[in-house]
């Protein structure tokens, strides 16, 4: 495998989900329970979220297909997608987004909705999970590109479980800070991607 595409793959997802960003939304919507049930919460929300994940993995592409979208479309509208999401990382709409899904209801157990849907696999993740198995080359590509999946949320699912030591680390400045160098990679890394879908086109040299 190409360490390059792992990586950037890595890299992509990672920023994406943004497990960081999530840390805080994390520990509100559990704030008054014990630590036997904010871990029962945690897991639930990856591993539903995972599994989501792969099915797109796997039948993104071949829905597309049958709704007649091309891969080259989908990466040039996923990559407009990320820059979105980027922007706003960058000018904190999307946390501010984040809490209000989480307020809107009271809900005693939100590892299905919000935290796994659509806090971790929302648009933004599924439309990558699309774009890095539709570049994947064959069935090692596609469990190394799994396996990059599995990582994040494992970094989430690590996050998620020590989220009130990291909330008083790092603090709402810190958060701040890395939320906005996470968003300044997301654009580059969507321009990347709108850039791939357009060479695929022929519209665009590679470089």
């Amino acid at each position: 495998m190409d360490q390059t595409f792992l990586i950037g793959a890595f890299a992509t997802l990672f920023v994406v989900i943004d497990p960081v960003g999530l840390a805080p939304i994390f520990i509100a919507l559990t704030a008054d329970t014990d630590d036997r049930h904010r871990r029962a919460v945690a897991l639930r929300a990856v591993l539903i979220a995972g599994s989501l994940l792969t099915l797109f993995a796997f039948f993104g592409e071949a829905v597309l297909g049958f709704i007649g979208i091309s891969m080259p479309a989908f990466r040039i509208a996923g990559g407009i997608l990320l820059f979105l999401t980027a922007l706003d990382m960058l000018f904190e709409r999307r946390t501010k987004r984040r809490e209000d899904q989480a307020d809107e209801e009271d809900f005693p157990d939100p590892s299905v909705f919000p935290i796994a849907i659509p806090l971790i696999a929302g648009p933004g993740a599924i439309a990558t999970m699309i774009l890095l198995a539709g570049r994947a080359e064959g069935a090692l590509g596609m469990a190394a590109v799994l396996g990059v999946m599995a990582a994040v949320l494992m970094l989430a699912l690590l996050l998620f479980l020590s989220a009130g030591v990291i909330e008083r680390g790092l603090g709402r400045t810190g958060i701040n800070v890395v939320t906005r160098l996470l968003g300044m990679l997301l654009a580059a890394l969507s321009v990347q991607f709108v850039l791939d879908g357009l060479r695929d086109f022929g519209l665009a040299s590679g470089a």
